[in-house]
């Protein structure tokens, strides 16, 4: 008995859990349907995808699939991994590739996702192992549509209402955890898989802290109860003491997101171009940047991130022009006597943006446009404002990969219920260099008229780009084998150990 208890001390001294934060519930665990970025980060946990990059962010290579060849330009065959286990034990198969494909492309599954799908011809079942995608014509993005979540069908195949199951807070994926608990509001634990395809991972545990406050969340982060997270720059220059700084290690980059204020097209005051120009030169971007950033960031030029191919460096941000903005208003036919009225929507899970939207409301103040503010949890934000398309404007971010996909969130045919085209925008012309881009599979061509793409819809201002921040990320000195890239932390995450 004693030998026994020594041995359950042991075991027990050497199980690791990784404790993160996450702002908000995540809405649904289901990689085909998960949009908000709690879903969207936890579900990385527990699926995989036929193909990821490496760590370059350039190469694709395989994941579920152990390896893939282009047939022909319009025909890719992917080899499967053998012996990869669902998280129940069932075993995986191409089956389930048909089955997610399927799935996705029901009018019944209401996702933005559904869009990447567009132009695949037809899924066919060669074996157990091997499949081929044909596509109806070369798309640039033929391979990195697969690096959404594979889901089982031997769940889900009786499923009547996808958005309503049951598997959306209880899934079962391929991933290197699974869920053990998920408890609203509390937290989000996951269990190392002990038959991962890759190998178990080293960390037994990882626990997810629902906080939406926060500085509850940066207190905890502070006394170590959450071993990784980001900072806002304040907390960075002013908030941390020789202690901390022992404590966790920091890395600052450029992130793949930026901050926008997206305009209701669909209102008739939007509409008038005159009306999108004169906020756009009321807007000082560079002062959000050292105010709310203390000069961690930079000026958001347009939809695509410096650094990618599409990113045209060509367009300067507006420069900051109080009395041509009051012009425009005036012509648009608002002035002090019927001033422009407006409100602002905004969710308080990211901690900066309510201040944000006071400095915006602050600076049209002084063209006199009057502004009124809507702050709000993220879900109620996203089901009673985003979702319905209830607002005027909304202050919100995207995140994007250096090889952006401007159909999801630019093109005509993407603003329906569920999709990204939030804004309703709409531009005949954006429409054929989008179509144009995807048809083609020479990266220099899709480069130019990525860029193309880029100034059109800069020149239209369906968004005012705001800002794009750097990203401050703390980790936690007792973890090692993190290998920072520029994609972030996140590489060989099964390969971590935490002292």
């Amino acid at each position: 008995m004693k030998i026994l208890l020594l041995l359950l001390q042991s075991v027990w001294l050497i199980a690791s859990t990784l404790h993160l934060s996450a702002s908000s519930n995540p809405a649904r665990l289901n990689p085909l349907i998960a949009t908000d970025s709690a879903s969207s980060s936890i579900a990385g946990f527990l699926f995989n995808s036929l193909v990821k990059y490496d760590k370059s962010g350039q190469k694709i290579i395989g994941d579920l699939a152990e390896s893939y060849r282009f047939v022909t330009p319009t025909l890719i065959e992917f080899k499967l991994r053998r012996g990869v286990k669902w998280h129940d034990g069932r075993a995986f198969s191409a089956r389930d590739v048909l089955f997610t494909y399927n799935l996705i492309k029901s009018p019944a599954t209401i996702t933005p996702y559904a869009s990447d799908f567009r132009v695949v011809k037809s899924v066919t079942l060669i074996d157990e192992y091997t499949l081929r995608v044909a596509y109806e014509k070369p798309y640039f993005k033929a391979l990195e549509v697969w690096m959404m979540g594979i889901v089982p069908e031997h769940v889900l195949k009786n499923e009547k209402d996808i958005m309503g199951s049951k598997f959306n807070t209880h899934p079962i994926g391929t991933g290197p955890y699974t869920l053990k608990t998920f408890e609203f509001s509390k937290q989000i634990v996951l269990e190392a898989n002990p038959t991962y395809f890759e190998h178990k991972p080293k960390i037994d545990k990882i626990v997810f802290h629902v906080i939406s406050d926060p500085m509850t969340r940066f207190l905890m982060l502070k006394s170590a109860q959450i071993d990784i997270d980001g900072l806002d720059p304040m907390q960075y220059e002013r908030q941390l003491d020789p202690q901390f700084k022992g404590q966790f290690a920091t890395l600052e980059l450029p992130s793949h997101t930026y901050t926008y204020l997206g305009f209701n097209l669909r209102l008739k005051k939007f509409q008038d171009p005159r009306v999108r120009e004169a906020l756009s030169l009321a807007i000082d971007r560079q002062a959000l940047i050292d105010i709310l950033f203390l000069k961690h960031g930079r000026v958001c030029t347009g939809p695509f991130l410096p650094g990618s191919k599409g990113f045209n460096g060509e367009i300067r941000a507006p420069k900051h022009n109080l009395e041509r903005a009051k012009a425009l208003l005036k012509a648009a036919g608002y002035d002090s006597v019927h001033p422009l009225e407006f409100e602002i929507a905004t969710s308080n899970s990211n901690a900066i943006r309510p201040y944000a939207a006071e400095i915006l409301q602050r600076q049209l103040l002084d063209v006199g446009v009057k502004v009124t503010l809507r702050v709000m949890e993220w879900q109620a934000f996203l089901n009673t404002v985003v979702v319905p398309r209830k607002f005027d404007t909304v202050l919100l971010g995207w995140a994007l990969s250096l090889t952006p996909d401007p159909y999801a969130l630019w093109h005509s045919k993407s603003d329906v219920p569920g999709g990204f085209n939030l804004v309703g925008y709409h531009s005949q012309k954006t429409d054929r260099l989008i179509e144009r881009m995807e048809s083609s599979t020479d990266a220099e061509t899709i480069a130019a008229l990525q860029r193309q793409i880029f100034g059109e819809i800069v020149g239209d201002n369906p968004y005012l780009f705001l800002v794009i921040p750097n990203e401050i990320n703390v980790y936690s000195r007792r973890i090692s084998g993190i290998q920072p890239t520029i994609n972030g932390i996140w590489e060989e995450y099964i390969d971590w150990e935490k002292k």
